[in-house]
């Protein structure tokens, strides 16, 4: 058995999604999380891996929120034989009624999406990830636990829950277990977020579990009011241009601050009544959730918000697909990183318009498609279809329900003294090695450790963590740049430059070349395999 507790990172480490980390003592085991990786095919290949343990013997799940990155494999867990209890806050509870089923449907939709594409036809079919059934069967295993209140999730451990205000219902875990104190922050709001109360926690810990999603990252310190005005300007501009405002969104909390600041400039006279299309169903079941917790936010000001009379919610396809018909809407759509959704539906009718604009106001994982459009690209890939980016491509950084450089420092400060080691996980590679050079200047932490996925560290009780194991390099290069984003980067301007070329002939002969050195490299690398075997 364990003399000492042990931490095994499942996902997000070096990649801002699939959070799930292990902790093990004495024979009984724990995940923090259990959610789904999104981003580019590379990354969201690794979902259909088999889980890196049994299933069958973990001993219980603590939810830090209803975000589908912490989430979105509990079906999957559920599935592979987990009959444990998930514990988390009850307002998260509320929103995994939603959350969950909609996560299983999409896996469903997705695969036979997939199957249906002729460029797919030879192919072998896709399986869901996981089914709605089993996602309605995790729901039925959520345990409501208030915040501040001690519980047990296995034998040996004792855990409460702290506010994290990231989301509604968001939490930071502090754990005791084998004489070892820790935190696992979960994903941090910034100060000052609309809806919800500053992240809190307690100090002096052996080991804290940060996340770093912008540890790279200082953003202006602007107010709400200010981030109205941004907002009212980017909204004005656009609908001038004749064309839609299209916003991807995140259905879960990014979609209801901006709904509360329309309707707030609505309701002030700064904006007419525009037409503001919600087109998720689940945003609009997660804004149910939110006017039910209302009393419970911050901010809210006054007049109607969640049902003012300029947003229509659509909640059919069809009702989707009639918006095409339209300009100088609104429309607001999942997924926040465009690589679900009606989201995508909306891009293609819109980003080759040159008086449409596409607003981002959340975080773009490297790699996927809200990313690639936000860098610059001239044509993307979606569905299949090459499609001209022409519209107007703008940003709006004050809407992160992360905290930034300066939020997540001020946060580690006040959990001092740290006596073992902080772990910066939960970020791009770049942005996790900026957080680390600077709390390092600091000097105020002897140990800071960055995990790869698949390592395992020892958690010993005023001590620094030891790593008992290495990771899966494969693993780990999945969460670097997608080699098929590369590709879509290369075909989309290959065209261009065999054009470019003075005659049929010449260009004949480029793509044999090209050919050649395929074949080449396919041949050298089965020879290195050969000598290596």
């Amino acid at each position: 058995m364990n003399q000492e507790p042990t931490i095994t990172f499942h996902g997000a480490a070096g990649t801002v999604t699939g959070s799930c980390m292990e902790l093990q003592y004495d024979g009984e085991s724990v995940l923090i999380d259990c959610g789904l990786f999104q981003g580019p095919r590379t990354l969201e290949a690794l979902n259909r891996e088999p889980f890196a343990f049994d299933a069958r013997k973990v001993r219980a799940v603590i939810l830090t929120h209803a975000h589908i990155d912490h989430s979105g494999l509990l079906p999957k867990l559920i599935a592979d034989g987990y009959g444990g209890p998930i514990f988390a806050t009850p307002q998260t509870r509320d929103l995994l009624y939603y959350m969950l089923p909609d996560a299983g449907r999409i896996q469903e939709g997705e695969a036979e999406r997939r199957n249906r594409r002729l460029d797919r036809k030879d192919e072998q079919a896709v399986e869901p990830i996981y089914t709605e059934a089993d996602s309605k069967a995790a729901y039925e295993q959520v345990v409501p636990v208030a915040l501040n209140d001690w519980f047990a999730p296995a034998a040996g451990f004792r855990a409460r829950l702290w506010n994290a205000g990231h989301i509604l219902g968001s939490a930071s875990v502090e754990i005791e277990v084998g004489g070892t104190r820790l935190l696992f922050s979960g994903d941090l709001g910034p100060d000052h977020k609309a809806f919800h109360a500053d992240p809190e926690g307690p100090a002096g810990l052996d080991h804290v579990f940060c996340e770093s999603t912008y540890g790279d990252r200082i953003r202006e310190d602007v107010t709400i009011e200010q981030r109205r005005t941004l907002l009212e300007a980017e909204i004005k501009a656009a609908l001038t241009r004749g064309g839609n405002l299209v916003i991807p969104v995140f259905a879960l909390e990014r979609t209801q601050e901006l709904l509360l600041d329309i309707a707030t400039l609505i309701n002030t006279g700064r904006l007419a009544h525009p037409q503001v299309f919600i087109d998720s169903p689940l945003a609009t079941r997660a804004t149910e959730i939110f006017a039910r917790h209302a009393a419970e936010l911050e901010d809210m000001g006054s007049g109607e918000i969640f049902r003012h009379p300029s947003f229509h919610y659509t909640s059919s396809a069809m009702e989707s697909m009639r918006l095409n018909e339209i300009s100088g809407a609104i429309i607001m759509a999942a997924s926040g990183m465009c690589e679900a959704g009606r989201i995508r539906h909306h891009l293609r009718h819109n980003l080759a318009r040159r008086e449409s604009t596409i607003l981002f106001v959340g975080f773009q994982s490297a790699g996927s498609l809200g990313r690639t459009i936000l860098d610059g690209a001239h044509r993307v890939r979606i569905g299949g279809h090459d499609v001209a980016v022409r519209a107007q491509i703008r940003r709006i950084d004050t809407y992160s329900a992360h905290g930034d450089q300066q939020d997540l420092q001020r946060w580690i400060k006040a959990r001092r003294p740290i006596e073992g080691s902080l772990f910066l996980s939960h970020g791009e590679a770049g942005s996790i090695e900026t957080f680390r050079r600077l709390l390092q200047a600091d000097g105020d932490i002897a140990s800071i450790v960055t995990p790869k996925i698949g390592e395992t560290f020892s958690l010993p009780s005023r001590m620094p963590a030891k790593r008992l194991k290495t990771g899966n390099v494969d693993l780990q290069a999945a969460v670097s740049r997608d080699w098929q984003n590369d590709y879509a980067d290369f075909s989309t301007r290959l065209k261009k430059e065999l054009q470019a070329i003075e005659s049929a002939a010449a260009r004949r002969e480029a793509l044999a070349r090209m050919a050649e050195v395929l074949r080449s490299y396919q041949s050298s690398r089965q020879k290195r395999k050969a000598r290596s075997g």
